[in-house]
């Protein structure tokens, strides 16, 4: 794994520790560290895992406005397909949409770029 590699997972796995407290604002960032243990699923294809499906429904559980950030942040990363690349893997778009139902959370839309949050 490279040098920037090696800092992002640790970065990942510092911000793990903390989760947002339900009422406070939300960042793209916390976003990211908190989907963290879904990544191999989100981009080869891995087992969804329970810490992953844990974090979907820590997501799930935010105020309305905080959805509305993690909606526009989901959203930036599946337009640009490159905000999260680990060893040169991107995101797969239909997996990221399966997420949610397979840990149990209805979300009423699909995150794609067009998605209006």
């Amino acid at each position: 794994m490279t040098r920037n590699g090696i800092a992002i997972l640790g970065l990942v796995m510092a911000s793990m520790l903390m989760m947002v407290p339900f009422g406070k604002a939300i960042t793209c960032g916390q976003v990211v560290s908190t989907l963290a243990p879904c990544l191999g699923y989100l981009t080869q294809n891995g087992a969804v895992t329970p810490p992953c499906c844990g974090a979907v429904k820590a997501l799930a559980a935010n105020s309305a406005p905080n959805k509305r950030t993690i909606c526009g942040c989901l959203k930036s990363i599946y337009a640009s397909n490159s905000a999260i690349k680990i060893s040169n893997s991107a995101i797969n778009l239909d997996n990221a949409n399966a997420l949610p139902g397979k840990c149990g959370v209805n979300i009423p839309y699909k995150i794609n770029p067009s998605t209006d949050c």
